[in-house]
């Protein structure tokens, strides 16, 4: 089974900067109920879409206080419990940042580490990829953030 998924935030001054589960210095963030994270948001509607459980919001609506400014790892863990509980594992993870700024080839390992643990995959199965804009549209001009994310799925061996 494979999954699609997308997510965007708006960027704005003094809002804190957390991608793949990881704390990003910059002078600006995401705007967001939850922490914001839309690395881990994009994955998160992958690994769903391909269960066909839905979405992220209708999981963890920004309408319910227990969400507000959760960590995205702790939604990615509440994900990988779905899975597990309808006996699917996950095979590997593919996602893209989208953004003009920071690079975040540093944070990237990390990205990875904190991804893989929380999904129970080893990290290379889990693989992180950015770009930019090239100056285009409303992430070129440092607006927003962007992520996709794809994934595949398979039933659980059967124990023996």
């Amino acid at each position: 089974m494979i999954g699609f998924g997308y997510d965007v935030h708006r960027l704005a001054p003094g809002e804190s900067l957390i991608l793949g589960g990881v704390a990003i210095p910059s002078d600006f963030g995401t705007v967001a109920h939850s922490d914001g994270d839309v690395l881990l948001h994009a994955i998160c509607d992958a690994l769903l879409g391909a269960a066909a459980l839905g979405d992220i919001g209708e999981h963890f609506p920004d309408t319910d206080p227990e969400w507000k400014n959760v960590s995205s790892v702790q939604l990615l863990l509440a994900v990988r419990r779905m899975l597990r509980e309808r006996r699917l594992d996950i095979v590997n993870l593919d996602a893209t940042l989208v953004l003009e700024r920071p690079k975040i080839l540093p944070y990237k390992a990390e990205m990875r580490r904190v991804i893989a643990e929380a999904v129970s995959l080893p990290i290379e199965r889990v693989s992180i990829k950015a770009t930019t804009s090239e100056s285009m549209g409303f992430v070129g001009h440092g607006e927003g953030v962007t992520a996709y994310a794809v994934c595949l799925l398979s039933p659980s061996a059967p124990s023996v």
